[in-house]
């Protein structure tokens, strides 16, 4: 059977069909495989979690859906209103855990700080910073990390990282996700609830998420649908605006961040496009019109596409044994 010619369009979802079929799989999942009374999860302001939220509270209703506010001293001064504003919309129960004291316990800021110093010197108190990587379809470069940042006073300074302390920044900073997935269980196995983890397509293909922080999860409700799928969701489920315009964030630095800037090729539309293009076999000269690009360009992000799918497959992998053992009878 001959494919579709390729068009943004094929990304068009039925929305009603799709939330039926998703919440109707969530039913079954708890009711046959997970065997727990609830959802639990973190929301972050951002349009996955709300959307993973809203999907929850349509499957078991809003009593059975538990979600958590998760701020820390680097995240953005609206992310605590922009996440109440999901729990308050859709009627769940909530708790607000700032973890800085779990971060602060654990040496977060000071390993985050002593390693940016070992660059920029001066880095100090009052500063802010952000990790940035060259954009693949402009840059001929390999894809090295540089740090931003941020004095007091409003100097920007940007500093090439070497290995070592790039490893350790991301070491130091999945410390975040990985404290609240733990706060996310605590709750769940306090209230007999199953934890939800929010990735979509994009993310969840290309690794963009921490292992055992929040790429860890009893069900993954939106991780078969690409970005631009999940902004059609969120306006059929009546996400509030305010939540469907925010641009698409880490939230992981002290200094704004958009995900493009930091480890994806492209912004999502176009990251979609190209992702989907690629998964169902349409070729370069096909793709390229439709997402503006040359063909040159989007060899570049089909190429990034195949390095981030081999570098982070061990993201994926449970833990492999080296032995054989019996499989346990369900």
């Amino acid at each position: 059977m001959s494919k579709s010619p390729f068009a943004k369009d094929l990304l068009t979802l039925d929305a009603a069909e799709e939330v039926e079929r998703i919440t109707s799989n969530l039913r079954s999942l708890m009711r046959n495989a997970i065997k727990r009374r609830g959802i639990v999860l973190g929301l972050s302001g951002g349009i996955d979690s709300s959307v993973t939220c809203a999907l929850a509270v349509k499957a078991f209703g809003s009593k059975k859906v538990f979600g958590l506010h998760m701020p820390e001293r680097h995240s953005a001064d609206e992310t605590l209103s922009l996440s109440t504003i999901i729990s308050d919309h859709f009627g769940i129960a909530s708790a607000h855990e700032n973890i800085s004291g779990i971060l602060e316990a654990v040496g977060f800021y000071c390993r985050y700080d002593e390693t940016i110093r070992t660059v920029i010197p001066e880095y100090g108190d009052g500063w802010k910073s952000k990790i940035v990587t060259p954009n693949v379809i402009e840059s001929d470069e390999f894809t090295l990390f540089s740090v931003v940042a941020q004095s007091p006073d409003g100097e920007m300074i940007k500093v090439r990282l070497p290995l070592k302390a790039y490893l350790e920044i991301l070491a130091a900073t999945n410390f975040k996700q990985r404290t609240r997935k733990m706060l996310e269980y605590y709750y769940a196995d306090r209230l007999n609830y199953a934890v939800a983890g929010t990735p979509n397509r994009l993310e969840y293909d290309q690794g963009f998420f921490v292992k055992l922080g929040d790429g860890a999860a009893d069900v993954k409700p939106i991780a078969h649908l690409y970005k631009t799928q999940v902004y059609q969701l969120a306006e059929y489920l009546g996400i509030p605006e305010e939540i469907r315009k925010r641009p698409p964030t880490t939230d992981t630095y002290s200094l704004p961040q958009g995900q493009d800037e930091f480890y994806f090729s492209l912004p999502y539309d176009r990251m979609d496009l190209c992702l989907y293009g690629k998964n169902n076999g349409y070729s370069i000269d096909e793709v390229e019109p439709v997402v503006n690009l040359t063909s040159e360009q989007v060899q570049k992000v089909y190429d990034d596409i195949d390095g981030k799918r081999k570098t982070t497959r061990y993201l994926h992998l449970s833990p492999q044994l080296v032995g054989d053992v019996p499989e346990i009878e369900k």
